[in-house]
């Protein structure tokens, strides 16, 4: 079916006029397409990786060398989904410092939690479409559209995000995401 604006209208979940480059702490999940077990399973309640859980979990530890804004939380991946902090740093002093050393004018935009995530599911993505082609499988969309993100908006609420992202393996029976 054809794009129809009048049907097809998705309703934003961002919050409206926020700045998602802004430094602060954000909850991230992202999801498999159709909540598929891709990543592992989980066993006595602990998370076992299987080789694209392995890339899911080696690339997230590695945005932190792609953007220089990003800071490494909290994270876990699960069988169906991962959840994350993302701390995202005050690039403005970064950028001044570069534009001395440089010694010209260059207007360089801080990435947004959602050039961020895009970044990771699409690497992610290539990955795992690589492994499975080694294995000679089709693997289908690996991702669902779109992602969640919360903004963490003081230290009470990063503790409740915390701990939940750190028991989420052994409460995975009463996990919405289980299936």
């Amino acid at each position: 079916m054809k794009y129809n604006p009048l049907i097809h209208n998705r309703r934003s979940i961002r919050l409206k006029g926020y700045d998602y480059s802004k430094a602060g702490a954000y909850f991230i999940t992202i999801c498999c397409e159709d909540r598929l077990h891709r990543f592992g399973k989980i066993v006595d309640d602990k998370m076992i990786l299987n080789e694209s859980g392995k890339i899911a979990y080696n690339e997230w530890i590695s945005l932190s060398d792609r953007f220089s804004n990003f800071e490494l939380d909290v994270f876990q991946i699960m069988p169906n989904h991962m959840h994350g902090i993302i701390i995202l740093s005050d690039v403005g002093a970064t950028l001044a410092v570069a534009k001395e050393e440089d010694n010209r004018a260059t207007a360089r935009v801080a990435p947004t939690i959602a050039n961020i995530i895009g970044a990771y599911k699409s690497i992610v993505s290539n990955a795992c479409l690589q492994l499975f082609k080694s294995h000679n499988k089709i693997m289908g969309k690996l991702w669902q559209r779109n992602y969640y993100e919360h903004i963490i908006r003081n230290e009470r609420a990063y503790q409740n995000i915390s701990n939940y992202i750190i028991n989420n393996p052994s409460k995975w029976d009463k996990d919405k995401f289980h299936l």
